[in-house]
């Protein structure tokens, strides 16, 4: 057996193990937990929506087990099980020109997988969802999106593959970098289309029609200098009763948006120190150094792709027979996640200290009052949990914990109660 056989093989075990390490962690937690609310919290959310959040990161810790055998059994057919030789293989019986073989391979490798994830994504809507009170998605709506999805990848994706081949085929030694500005170009060109032309595709976007509401989120972009397509609100409840808010785009298309979910359970006051939390993203360039390090790491991806590619023993050691551009690129787009598992926390990391950077810009801009306010209602109807392990929450979270998010804003303010 190679010994990148044995390496991967290594690394698969490694990270199956962590992860079901980290789910036990965070399951044991939050049971332990779930029968008393912490008690900075016990006079705004009650005993049943603290179980009630329990139960349901319980029930979702369940599904992503099952979710990760199956995911890894699949992983280890496709490579070493020679799955993916199996459709390459099939694929070169038509005698096609390289580049529309690769395409072909490549969409049949996608079309799998997405068939193989149905039976998980109509779990969690439709049980899961459902039976927490949170799915609004009707069969119609959830078929139309998958129908939407799956035009746009014919659209937009397979171009953007057929291009990359082509240039890992035609541009000679150093088509990486060339294949990496092309990456560039459409990621920055889906962020400028997202809010207008693609986003529209499933949701309705309309304008903030509270005129009291309005006035005082135009008084606060005026103060922050923000200048966008405005503020829109998204027919979220089409789907479900979470509620969020998010930033998006850039340039003139950039805008921010509310779910009206969210709006329904929230304060004038509370909406505005949500708010003052989005545009802290953008003042302190959140989005700007996300995207650049995304570019920085896929450039990396690049090269180290067109390293191993020359390498026969990395498609022998991987179960692939044939040694083609788009087997290798397969190839590294399936594996490279079980070895960069391990550097998930460091981004974690990262995402949690703009969220602290965000939250103090809305306590400089707003009543951090109304912000903690608004953090525990969000927290109480998207039955977040209080109570996260704290090992599972450095790995995995994107956002600080409750309990530490409102006493980081408690203590920048000088407020011990």
């Amino acid at each position: 057996m190679h010994s990148f056989t044995l390496l991967f093989l290594f690394f698969v075990v490694a990270s199956v193990t962590v992860r079901l390490w980290l789910s036990q962690r965070q399951f044991n937690h939050i049971q332990a937990h779930k029968n008393r609310v912490p008690e900075a919290f016990s006079d705004k959310i009650s005993l049943q929506d603290h179980q009630k959040a329990a139960e349901y990161s319980c029930t979702k810790l369940r599904v992503g087990r099952v979710s990760l055998a199956w995911d890894t059994a699949w992983l280890l057919f496709w490579t070493l099980g020679g799955g993916l030789s199996i459709i390459d293989n099939w694929w070169a019986n038509f005698s096609l020109a390289p580049l529309p073989t690769g395409i072909a391979v490549i969409a049949s490798l996608l079309i799998i997988v997405s068939i193989l994830d149905l039976p998980f994504s109509l779990y969690i809507t439709f049980v899961v969802e459902q039976k927490f009170g949170f799915n609004q998605t009707t069969w119609r709506t959830w078929w139309l999106d998958l129908f939407k999805a799956a035009l746009l990848m014919l659209v937009l994706g397979l171009p953007l593959i057929a291009m990359i081949l082509w240039l890992m085929n035609q541009a000679g030694q150093y088509w990486w970098l060339y294949a990496w500005l092309v990456w560039t170009g459409f990621s920055l060109l889906m962020i400028w289309a997202w809010p207008s032309f693609i986003a529209p595709l499933f949701n309705k976007f309309s304008a903030l029609d509270d005129t009291s509401l309005k006035a005082r989120i135009d008084d606060l972009l005026q103060r922050c200098g923000f200048n966008s397509q405005g503020v829109f609100v998204i027919d979220g409840s089409k789907r479900s009763t979470h509620g969020n808010a998010y930033f998006t785009g850039f340039g003139k298309n950039k805008r921010i948006v509310f779910y009206d979910t969210l709006l329904k359970t929230l304060s004038e006051d509370e909406v505005e120190a949500v708010l003052a939390h989005e545009l802290g993203h953008f003042k302190r360039h959140h989005i700007k150094k996300t995207m650049v390090l995304s570019l920085l790491t896929t450039l990396l991806g690049f090269a180290l792709l067109a390293w191993l590619m020359q390498s026969s023993w990395f498609y022998t050691a991987l179960g692939v027979e044939n040694a083609a551009t788009h087997t290798a690129l397969l190839l590294f787009v399936l594996v490279m996640p079980v070895f960069t598992y391990f550097v998930s926390p460091l981004f974690s990391a990262l995402s949690r200290k703009h969220e602290f950077e965000a939250d103090e810009f809305a306590k400089s801009n707003s009543d951090y009052r109304a912000l903690i306010s608004a953090l525990v209602n969000m927290y109480r109807d998207n039955a977040s949990t209080l109570t996260p392990d704290p090992v599972h929450s450095m790995f995995y979270d994107s956002h600080p914990p409750a309990s530490i998010r409102i006493n980081h804003l408690k203590s920048v303010t000088g407020d011990a109660g």
